[in-house]
């Protein structure tokens, strides 16, 4: 079952550390380097309208927004072409139709199962399972695309997007992207909304990926 690893090295339980809200989306600054590959989700939901300076509001409704991605494709081709192929839907299975159906104040956003639609499925354009490919790229900061797995070796289609630095996950979790630019940064925050403390989404319309491609 594809999750994250919150427990370090499957043993004793994880207590994931407080971490101080950023106060600014300029702590998203995304980079250019290693990334020619860009792909996109387009997502609606249910949940809280976000006003201009990305704080929640008391306004619920449904919204849509696009979230764009840099690919670390010289880093971690292999991963990345896993990600861009399932994006595209080019080989027949993809993200289109599927929901995040994990999400995480503070913590993550977790999607990718496109077959079960609740953390227990999906699959790579590998087979069901591959590899990881390297650890180079860290968890670093927020807005960045990594893989979520059932233990090592297990990366299939799930994937989550850190919304603010996720260092105890190095060393565990393939990184293998980032969100492109603070608009797209800005649907993250409206999706993080959504979510509660055990990962379920608080509202009726679940964020579903409508459509996904390459830019």
């Amino acid at each position: 079952m594809p999750r994250l690893n919150l427990r370090p090295l499957h043993s004793s339980p994880f207590a994931k550390p407080f971490i101080k809200k950023p106060t600014s989306t300029r702590y998203f600054h995304a980079t250019s380097a290693n990334m020619t590959i860009k792909t996109f989700f387009e997502v609606s939901w249910e949940g809280p309208v976000l006003d201009s300076s990305g704080k929640q509001t008391s306004k619920v409704e449904e919204q849509a927004g696009i979230i764009k991605f840099n690919l670390y494709d010289e880093v971690v081709p292999k991963t990345v072409e896993n990600f861009r192929a399932l994006c595209t839907g080019e080989r027949g299975i993809g993200y289109a139709g599927s929901t995040f159906h994990r999400i995480i104040p503070q913590f993550m956003l977790q999607g990718g199962d496109f077959t079960r639609g609740n953390g227990t499925g999906g699959k790579s354009i590998y087979g069901e399972k591959f590899a990881d490919e390297n650890f180079i790229r860290k968890h670093t900061k927020p807005g960045l695309l990594s893989m979520a797995n059932a233990g090592p070796n297990t990366n299939g289609s799930q994937f989550f997007i850190t919304t603010v630095a996720t260092g105890w996950l190095d060393g565990k979790h393939v990184v293998f992207g980032e969100v492109a630019d603070d608009e797209s940064l800005m649907v993250v925050k409206a999706l993080e909304a959504t979510g509660s403390g055990s990962g379920k989404v608080n509202y009726n319309k679940k964020p579903t990926i409508v459509k996904s491609g390459v830019l």
